[in-house]
């Protein structure tokens, strides 16, 4: 046997692969990364959630200028106003319908309402906005300026 081959079949002996220890200590670690992630990750996609509802509601708004200034009233179809369905219509991720709910010559009502059922409707579960440019929501006051 050369002197390299008796360094491999010797490297071979000493190098076994990695411990149940060391395999358990990068368990945790992910784990601890996994738990300071998640929360922050859920948050992320609620104020997303929440900004898709927010620019829905401004889009129908501006609609319904163009509108106004087009015809001197205000409409609650949402299909004159460039939306595909006359009724309410859904964000792109589904968590909010958005629907024109009061019109008339002077004003109209635009509202979002939050779909699913879980911990993010406590949070900010309708947004309005009017005519006046008067923006609303429930149960908070400021989830049209809220960043968490």
């Amino acid at each position: 046997m050369t002197g390299r081959q008796r360094m491999q079949t010797k490297l071979m002996h000493t190098m076994r692969g990695i411990t149940l220890l060391e395999l358990m200590i990068v368990v945790v670690i992910i784990g601890f990364m996994a738990a300071i992630a998640y929360p922050n990750y859920r948050d992320f996609t609620a104020r997303a959630k929440r900004n898709e509802a927010k620019a829905a509601l401004l889009q129908i708004a501006t609609n319904q200028e163009r509108f106004y200034l087009q015809n001197n009233a205000y409409t609650c179809d949402m299909t004159r106003l460039g939306f595909a369905g006359a009724g309410p219509i859904q964000t792109e991720s589904g968590t909010y319908a958005v629907e024109v709910t009061q019109c008339d010559a002077n004003n109209f009502v635009a509202q979002a309402d939050y779909i699913p059922s879980d911990n993010e409707s406590g949070r900010c579960s309708w947004f309005r906005i009017n005519g006046r440019n008067v923006k609303q929501s429930f149960p908070y006051t400021d989830c049209w300026t809220r960043t968490r």
